[in-house]
């Protein structure tokens, strides 16, 4: 895979900086010198230079925006915009960014810190770039987030810049960026999913040819699936997690069967006459029954793939009265396996049909666009993003009503409940250049930096106090227990 570095484009200073000026108070104590367990060469530039009265240290944080850089481990907690520094990736890192002077080592941004201050010089900024790259490891060597195989993560593929961005659930900060795809172009991983057996997390692209798999424990690359070019933009993991699905989302679409222990392609089913742009997908528990939408348009796609390599297929056609089309996106069965919904965009709703007969239930009236859901079984919820009405909709899955309707953030796409935080993260997009919110920062790849909010599941209530900045256009959002 490539590693990519792309030319950035410098913020203007309407730009609201990450590392927000310092405002010297001469009241502001000076603290003892504590080199706060970085390596002795780190803490000689932080500690002394960045965590100094007025600025980043534990007294004068909140006047620079909330970073505080005393010591490693405060460093990590990140401030209001989340992380800002990534182990391994100073190109990711905003703590790297508003150090630099030269954009020859790297992205630069204003203002510059030490802020009123010399800037540090090219050796000084040598010394954390190179020390970010090689894990920003504390004073004995140990490297943030890398104690336990085993942790909880949130998976965010950000499709404007080929990365998928892993995230701790009880903090909310980026612990890693993982570079996907396998091309120097632009691929876009449009859908990350995990495994049953939560052992592997996979991704597919909308511009790209593969199929990819990666181990949890430590994120690393184990293959891809070679599955010809095409718009690969939703898939599904069989239950017992030895198969996949993959969706080509184009006018005469194919579904590329793979076998996820060996990752080759098995199957392309594929039939121009039958197929009309298909885009969501969902598989029942026992394995044997694939959903796919048919986004333009008025139908469903219904496979048994009890024998993979012979499936057999039927439409299920979504009847409307007039008006618009009900352009299906999405399809996701209930807990108990009885109904399935499907977010149909074109009629702002979501429709309910029975699984045993295909049977039409009932419409939900939603917010504009619905798009992705996330189900919430503890709490018989489920969570609809509607990107053009900047809101999450809420459904009673007993009732089947919507019971609430949520102001967001611009342009909502993925989402992902996890009843363990009690939350709902929420993927913003952000995409367009007015309209919603400026980022505060560039970005690595050029384009327009989406964000992260969240919804507290026992409430119903958006967390006013959180609004986390990710990559470029982050699109899909998996929850990894």
């Amino acid at each position: 895979m490539f590693i990519l570095n792309r030319t950035l484009l410098a913020v203007g200073l309407l730009s609201i900086a990450l590392i927000s000026s310092c405002k010297y108070d001469k009241e502001d104590p000076v603290i003892p010198f504590d080199d706060g367990c970085y390596p002795p060469e780190v803490a000689e530039i932080l500690v002394k230079k960045c965590a100094t009265a007025g600025c980043h240290n534990t007294i004068s944080k909140d006047a620079a925006s909330g970073l505080d850089l005393s010591s490693w481990e405060a460093m990590f907690a990140g401030n209001g915009n989340g992380a800002t520094t990534i182990p391994y990736r100073s190109d990711q890192s905003t703590l790297f960014y508003f150090i630099n002077t030269d954009s020859t080592l790297g992205i630069t941004q204003i203002p510059t810190m030490p802020y009123n201050a010399n800037p540090l010089t090219q050796a000084e900024v040598l010394t954390i770039r190179n020390w970010i790259d090689n894990g920003a490891p504390n004073c004995n060597g140990f490297v943030k987030f890398s104690d336990n195989p085993n942790r909880r993560k949130v998976y965010v593929a950000n499709q404007g810049c080929d990365l998928i961005g892993v995230h701790d659930p009880e903090t909310k900060v980026v612990m890693r960026y993982i570079n996907v795809g396998n091309s120097a172009a632009i691929e876009s991983p449009h859908m990350v999913r995990i495994s049953p057996d939560g052992q592997f997390w996979y991704v597919a692209f909308i511009n790209g040819n593969v199929l990819q798999k990666y181990r949890t424990s430590d994120d690393t690359f184990v293959g891809e699936a070679v599955i010809t070019q095409g718009a690969w933009n939703t898939f599904v993991v069989s239950p017992d997690g030895t198969k996949a699905w993959v969706v080509d989302f184009s006018q005469t679409g194919r579904i590329a069967y793979v076998n996820t222990q060996t990752m080759t392609l098995e199957k392309m089913y594929s039939d121009p006459g039958f197929f009309q742009s298909p885009h969501g997908s969902t598989i029942s528990s026992d394995g044997n029954t694939l959903l796919v939408t048919g986004q333009q348009g008025n139908k469903i796609f219904k496979w048994d793939v009890t024998d993979p390599m012979f499936p057999e297929y039927e439409e299920i056609t979504i009847n409307n009265t007039g008006g618009n089309a009900a352009d299906p996106h999405e399809a996701a069965y209930s807990p108990d396996g009885s109904k399935y919904f499907v977010t149909c965009q074109g009629r702002d709703e979501v429709r309910v049909f029975n699984t045993s007969d295909d049977s039409f239930i009932t419409a939900i009236p939603t917010g504009s666009f619905p798009l992705e859901m996330s189900l919430a079984p503890s709490y018989n919820l489920m969570f609809v993003s509607c990107e053009v009405g900047n809101a999450v909709t809420v459904i009673d899955m007993n009732n089947l009503t919507a019971v609430k309707t949520i102001n967001v953030g611009y342009q909502p796409h993925g989402l992902a409940v996890d009843e363990v935080e009690g939350v709902v993260f929420v993927a913003n997009r952000n995409t367009p250049t007015s309209g919603g919110p400026a980022p505060h920062h560039t970005s690595s790849c050029g384009g327009r930096n989406g964000y992260m909010t969240l919804i507290n599941l026992n409430t119903l209530e958006l967390d006013d106090d959180f609004k986390m900045e990710l990559s470029v256009d982050p699109y899909s959002v998996m929850v990894k227990n």
